[in-house]
């Protein structure tokens, strides 16, 4: 099928009256909630396997300028003491043995709960007769990989962070400022490219349903798009408004439950996108073999 522009006008139209039919301040709102308690082992994970390349205190402060810039300092500092809280074992084997299960479920869980979000999305919903435990244990295992590529993120945004401040002072006594500018724009770039890449695996294989790459690959770089500009605008948000300012101790959680919530509205939206995307080109997709069609949302 030919896709032309008056298609994906037509696509983006009929995702955003899905999106909202599905209420996505609900489903953003519970997939807030499982963040809350996946947080901890979430960045104790990507802090672990990131820290062994450049070390724990370089991959710290690298996050804590990523978080400062989209929800301030004091929020950071709160982040930063939630990864040392969270990464201390005990000395005794099972204690280590239960602490290291407990951050393996713990980190996995917000993405079994966005795997369920985006099961009603592709209009499925797993059959408990078909699958059983291996269902579960495929989720929290891919849903490891995922946080391994998050990983993986790090290390390629700090490798290139930190050649850019080797050489940055050089190239600029050497070189005019537009070849630095070159090499963020190239940063930027890759980082973009990796995190479609996240969407595309997210969308490809947690919802329990048939489908094909050449459904999400447009979708996926549409959902980057506007995450990146739901980056954006929740910064600026964050800086000039300070919703948390009201909470008082609690400032920092109700930062961190509302970015997330607004972040996950703008990916759900992008798999509504990736979904009626895919219906455009293949009609229906069937559900995989765990899982059984679900109704379809009503439209107003």
């Amino acid at each position: 099928m030919k896709v032309g522009f008056k298609n994906i006008l037509e696509v983006a139209k009929t995702s955003f009256k899905t999106w909202i039919a599905k209420d996505p301040f609900r489903e953003s709102a519970a997939i807030a909630y499982y963040a809350i308690f996946s947080l901890p082992g979430l960045l104790v994970v990507i802090v672990t396997l990131a820290g062994y390349i450049f070390g724990r205190d370089a991959v710290n402060d690298h996050l804590a300028v990523q978080i400062t810039n989209t929800l301030g300092s004091d929020t950071a500092e709160e982040i930063q003491s939630m990864i040392v809280k969270a990464s201390e074992i005990q000395n005794s084997i099972w204690a280590a043995i239960i602490g290291g299960i407990t951050i393996f479920i713990g980190a996995t869980g917000v993405f079994a709960q966005f795997q369920k979000s985006l099961n009603t999305i592709w209009e499925v919903k797993t059959d408990e007769s078909k699958s059983g435990i291996w269902q579960i244990i495929r989720v929290r295992l891919f849903s490891f990989g995922l946080i391994i590529s998050i990983a993986f993120i790090l290390i390629v945004s700090l490798t290139i962070s930190t050649l850019l401040s080797m050489f940055g002072d050089w190239l600029s006594s050497h070189f005019s400022e537009s070849l630095l500018i070159v090499l963020q724009i190239i940063n930027f770039i890759i980082s973009f490219v990796i995190l479609a890449l996240l969407f595309a695996l997210m969308f490809k294989y947690f919802p329990d349903a048939k489908v094909k790459w050449r459904h999400v690959w447009f979708g996926s770089f549409v959902t980057a798009f506007l995450f990146e500009i739901g980056k954006f605008g929740l910064g600026i948000y964050f800086g000039q408004a300070d919703p948390g300012t009201g909470y008082g101790a609690a400032g920092s959680v109700i930062l961190i439950l509302l970015w997330v919530s607004y972040s996950s509205m703008i990916v759900l939206y992008g798999a509504e996108f990736t979904h009626a995307y895919a219906k455009m080109l293949s009609g229906n997709v069937p559900p995989s073999d765990i899982a059984k069609k679900e109704l379809p949302c009503k439209l107003n």
